[in-house]
């Protein structure tokens, strides 16, 4: 097995956690248990609030040059913030609108899933029942103009087509657009609100086994979850014996907000067993129980993880884990275990404060351990954590005895300190990896080449293979497509050598077939293309399947 890592990937899978860390939580600070305290540290509040004031005022008034008063006051509150723990963060008043569209659930614009292949605005797919599907906006089509303005081929970028399509409900937005074999055509489209799925797949995988991904946790992930499920099971969750078992999927899943993995936990738990209780300085324990009206209380359950598992995911992991109700499968996850509250600031910007930290029902912190002000040394850390042997081999996991806790059914040894370690480990895959594959990967060379492909070849493969189950059943990728896309990855002077191409070919074509699948059948399409294959949802196929058997 080759165990190098692409320090590329690693930054990208930091990067994961960028909205899902600055956001979680209010419900504690809101609950009637808790009782407001005056920090000691308040004593000094009005001293400090004059001084930093006066220093304001002095730089804007005295100063011999002009200063910018808003840059010099957001880098002193990201300063301050900075002197915090790793996840109390500051979001700026101009982001504000991108994270809060993550978690919300929706936008106002024209719900298109769209890539820029050769600088060019191409519809790879429309929202159903979504305003472009409703005036004949297809898969294909390229958008050569917005309003009277040319956009193609002017150095396009993903944040000028957010500024383009996305606005108000209700305004209206003129395209132009080419479609094969068609000159331009022009139709007007009416904004309106656009869902962000966090459930971005749920199908059954196996005999009466049902697989869902869960992205990230939002306002509106508990009530996907359900719907999902529903559909899937004729809305009859109890007592339904075509109802064998769930893959709950919460790889890559850095977290959100805490009451729907609450919601969501809730589901699979017996009345009054305990969900996760937080304590901080200023909040008093607040325990959370189970209900009792969980659906899928006898459901035999497996939960995927693996190390950009964080926050909410391992709030859900952690109390499955504790009280033996199912199966964690995959690698240690991130280990997050700090509570946020977000708080508006006069100019609309946010401020996230760590205000507690959760513990698991057996009493768990999985917080991995920090020191205050030093976020640099957390993120070093936490690569040189995937650097390490542990995601290759279960015995290279370090814990730490002392943070020795019980299960509460079975009395199994799970440990604090950082993160959830699976009941069911299983490796991480790296046998097809070779630089050149990591370097055409990593820098979404095999990506755009794909796009380009399908886009010019979508028709065709429509026609032959009208369906998903066509395509895979029957498509084998030609020889001169993958030496088409080895020859570009050389243009790029990203070079195979014969021993590259003996690892990482195989996998390669894989990618390829599978990367089609996506442009032309959907994301869903995709995932369940690449589950085929998938050792984390093989082995938890197994263990549910033997508990049917």
């Amino acid at each position: 097995m080759t165990k190098k890592i692409s320090f590329i990937g690693i930054i990208v899978l930091m990067q994961l956690f960028c909205v899902s860390q600055l956001l979680v939580a209010q419900s504690y600070m809101n609950s009637p248990k808790v009782v407001k305290s005056v920090s000691e540290s308040s004593k000094n509040l009005n001293l400090n609030t004059s001084k930093f004031k006066q220093a304001l005022y002095l730089i804007a008034n005295g100063y011999l040059d002009s200063v910018n008063m808003n840059e010099i006051t957001e880098s002193a509150i990201k300063k301050m913030i900075g002197e915090l723990d790793p996840h109390s963060s500051y979001i700026s008043a101009k982001d504000v609108q991108a994270v809060e569209e993550q978690l919300i659930g929706s936008f106002y614009g024209i719900g298109i899933e769209y890539a820029i292949i050769n600088d060019t605005l191409t519809v790879q797919s429309v929202v159903a029942g979504g305003p472009s599907e409703k005036v004949g906006l297809k898969a294909g089509d390229k958008i050569n103009s917005v309003d009277g303005e040319i956009i193609s081929n002017t150095g396009l970028t993903t944040k000028r087509v957010i500024e383009y399509l996305r606005g108000a409900k209700g305004t209206k937005v003129r395209i132009g657009y080419l479609r094969r074999g068609m000159a331009e055509n022009h139709i007007v489209i009416t904004r309106d609100k656009i869902p962000v799925n966090t459930v971005d797949s749920a199908y059954e995988i196996s005999d009466g086994i049902i697989y869902l991904r869960v992205t990230r946790f939002g306002a509106e992930t508990y009530n996907e979850f359900i719907s999902s499920l529903s559909n899937l099971t004729s809305g009859k969750f109890e007592n339904n014996p075509n109802f064998k078992g769930l893959i709950l999927d919460l790889r890559n899943n850095g977290g959100g907000y805490l009451s729907a993995a609450q919601r969501i936990a809730n589901e699979f738990l017996n009345k009054g067993n305990l969900i996760l209780y937080a304590e901080g300085r200023s909040v008093p324990r607040v325990d959370d129980y189970a209900d009792g009206s969980g659906k899928l209380q006898n459901i035999p359950l497996a939960i995927l993880i693996d190390e950009a598992s964080a926050s909410a995911s391992e709030i859900v992991s952690g109390a499955v884990q504790d009280w033996d109700r199912g199966v964690i499968v995959g690698r240690r996850s991130f280990g997050k275990g700090l509570v946020q509250k977000l708080y508006q600031l006069v100019d609309g910007s946010r401020i996230g404060i760590t205000i507690a930290r959760y513990h698991t029902p057996s009493g768990r912190v999985i917080q991995t351990p920090y020191t205050q002000g030093d976020k640099e040394s957390y993120k070093k850390n936490y690569i040189t954590r995937l650097l390490s042997e542990e995601r290759f081999n279960k015995d290279s996991i370090k814990i730490d005895p002392s943070l020795e806790y019980k299960t509460l059914k079975l009395g199994r040894s799970v440990y604090g300190g950082g993160g959830i370690i699976p009941d069911e480990f299983v490796p991480i895959d790296t046998t097809y990896y070779s630089a050149p594959y990591l370097m055409s990967s990593n820098t979404g060379l095999i990506t755009e080449f794909v796009q380009t492909y399908a886009d010019a070849h979508r028709e065709e493969i429509l026609s032959e293979y009208p369906t998903y189950e066509d395509f895979l059943k029957n498509y084998t990728l030609p020889q001169s497509y993958f030496d088409q896309y080895i020859s570009r990855c050389k243009d790029q002077d990203i070079l195979f050598s014969q021993s590259d191409l003996e690892r990482s070919s195989a996998h390669i074509r894989w990618l390829l077939k599978g990367l089609i699948i996506r442009n032309i059948y959907g994301l869903e399409r995709y995932i369940q293309y690449i589950n085929l294959t998938d050792k984390d949802v093989k082995r938890a196929l197994e263990i549910l399947n033997k508990q049917n058997s």
